[in-house]
């Protein structure tokens, strides 16, 4: 049996005339920026000398082969991976406190979600007070209790500023991992807890086999959203440690902006940001592929 559907005349004219300016804003803000840095990175756009011109690949292979942006790439990594996975860990278990019901919930949900409403340069800024040697809170406490002998230079050493940097972003972002966690647990039937438990599956074998398979395809929005914000993290460097000390926790995102607005390479600089793109779309395209069949089972 064919079923016929009737459409009436100028419906689908409308429709296109309705979603027109929000595809010209995607495409203007988004589409084309990325196809105009794409474009760039192939050729020689350097302000401060040489002569214009078509250079492949070359911009790609003068930073892979440079010592210093390798080691930026490595930093990129591990703040990518070491911040992730503990502010996953964090942000469900906070989720799993916030689902249970108990007196005042409702206030402590606003308490907990308050960091991720702080735009990122006024945190960065905050945490560089904190971490300030002479009057910052984080030495001045840890003073008081007996636990270091004098006030500790957080950000003087590269390994230290480093986590330090990661302590000060995962304050801010692990409320968002807290709600969207926190929003896919509310989705969860409660039957399929009574159910085990009437079992005699425990709170922790509940946990393994109900929680955490369903929360796979949470799990998956939130490791690629907050893949393609780590890869690219620069604010907080930037105002914390400027890339230093000694270039420790210098990442991809601050050599993108070394070359394209200090050294006026803006050929290089696309292509560091690219490689950034590059990054995020195989880390991605792993997370799909390691996750697939416990968020999508039916693919």
């Amino acid at each position: 049996m064919t079923i016929r559907v009737h459409r009436e005349p100028g419906v689908e004219t409308l429709a296109w005339a309705l979603i027109a300016p929000a595809m010209t804003v995607v495409l203007g803000l988004g589409l084309y920026p990325l196809l105009y840095s794409l474009w760039i990175s192939v050729e020689r756009v350097d302000l401060l000398g040489g002569a214009p011109g078509f250079a492949g690949l070359a911009n790609y292979t003068l930073l892979l082969g440079d010592p210093l942006v390798l080691l930026a790439i490595w930093h990129t990594l591990y703040f990518t991976v070491v911040s992730i996975s503990v502010q996953s860990v964090l942000g469900l278990g906070i989720a799993l406190v916030l689902n249970e019901r108990f007196l005042g919930r409702g206030i402590l949900r606003a308490l907990v979600f308050l960091p991720w409403a702080m735009p990122t340069v006024a945190n960065a800024a905050l945490w560089s007070w904190i971490y300030h040697p002479s009057f910052g809170v984080l030495s001045t406490v840890l003073y008081k209790l007996g636990l270091v002998s004098a006030p500790v230079q957080w950000l003087a050493t590269p390994y230290l500023a480093m986590n330090m940097v990661i302590l000060a972003d995962t304050w801010k972002v692990t409320p968002f991992y807290a709600i969207m966690f926190l929003a896919a647990l509310q989705g969860i039937p409660e039957e399929l807890y009574e159910a085990a438990a009437i079992d005699g599956a425990g709170p922790f074998r509940r946990c393994l086999a109900i929680t955490l398979p369903l929360l796979a395809p949470m799990f998956l929005v939130v490791l690629v959203v907050r893949t393609m914000e780590a890869l690219r993290v620069f604010d907080v460097i930037y105002v914390l440690t400027g890339g230093g000390p000694g270039g420790g926790t210098t990442v991809l995102g601050w050599v993108a902006y070394l070359q394209a607005f200090q050294n006026l390479d803006f050929s290089v600089g696309a292509a560091a940001a690219n490689l950034m793109v590059i990054g995020s779309l195989i880390i991605a395209w792993c997370y799909a592929r390691v996750l697939r069949r416990s968020a999508f089972p039916e693919n």
